[in-house]
């Protein structure tokens, strides 16, 4: 109980940094950007989550780590780093600003579902093994700058409406 109680400490302290760092040094930076340059670094950031297919690699983790949280995890990380890739690559075009509207909806998803499967299969903090520092440490930095990019890809879109509505009156 007591290691529990420490994996959930330590992703609710990574929240509040994390939601400390992005008010005081992101969000200031980004907000004045137009929204392809606003996006890029979240995009390049996302870009990593590659990294979740360490969840596949035995030794890294514990042999006992449920596979359905793995795999879920793994695959799930992987697809939203190839779109946000894509959209990264994409950007300023429309169909760059649509892909980046399906990696936030898939990557926020994906972050929910691996918090439901590991919940569901009853995970424990140690069986994640080396891999423990991306819940506990990249995943509050992830669901914060999906937020932030919910955000971009709102205000841009009604700053454009506004305008182009200005334009035709």
């Amino acid at each position: 109980m007591q290691t529990q109680l420490s994996f959930f400490g330590s992703i609710a302290f990574s929240l509040i940094a994390w939601g400390i760092v992005t008010a005081r040094y992101i969000w200031p930076e980004l907000r004045l950007r137009q929204r392809d340059e606003a996006l890029r670094p979240l995009l390049i950031l996302h870009s990593f989550r590659f990294i979740g297919l360490a969840f596949l690699v035995p030794g890294v983790v514990s042999a006992d780590l449920p596979s359905a949280f793995a795999h879920s995890a793994a695959y799930g990380d992987i697809i939203a780093a190839i779109l946000a890739l894509l959209a990264l690559i994409s950007l300023p075009s429309a169909s760059g600003v649509v892909i980046a509207w399906i990696f936030s909806l898939w990557g926020t998803a994906d972050l929910f579902n691996a918090f439901y499967q590991a919940n569901h299969a009853g995970l424990m903090a140690g069986q994640l093994g080396a891999t423990y520092f991306i819940p506990t440490f990249i995943v509050p930095l992830l669901l914060i700058t999906h937020g932030l990019g919910f955000r971009i890809l709102l205000q841009h879109q009604n700053l454009s409406a506004v305008q182009q509505s200005r334009y035709s009156a």
